[in-house]
């Protein structure tokens, strides 16, 4: 499912239309995105958590020129998924 499928079927479920739709699912992702950035979490009950994840400074492999480089200290969004959410599928 891409993104135009997914605000088709929030469009279909909600009873809304496509262009209000496309606006709640990018709202939805700026929301998060900000809160993010901000240094906040965001959990959401029944679905997950939304939150980022330090990586630390690490070597890495560079195959091409068979060389070892250095990856730098990042900062990666994750979703870690809720137990209801989780029971849906088993």
């Amino acid at each position: 499912m891409n993104k135009n499928d997914f605000v088709k079927a929030v469009a279909c479920k909600a009873d809304l239309s496509i262009k209000d739709a496309t606006a709640a699912v990018e709202a939805f992702s700026d929301v998060i995105a900000d809160a993010l950035k901000a240094g906040d979490k965001v959990a959401i009950a029944g679905f997950g958590t939304f939150e980022l994840k330090k990586k630390a400074e690490r070597s890495g492999f560079n195959p091409i020129k068979k060389e070892v480089i250095v990856i730098p200290a990042s900062n990666s969004p994750v979703l870690k998924f809720g137990k209801a959410f989780k029971d849906m599928f088993n």
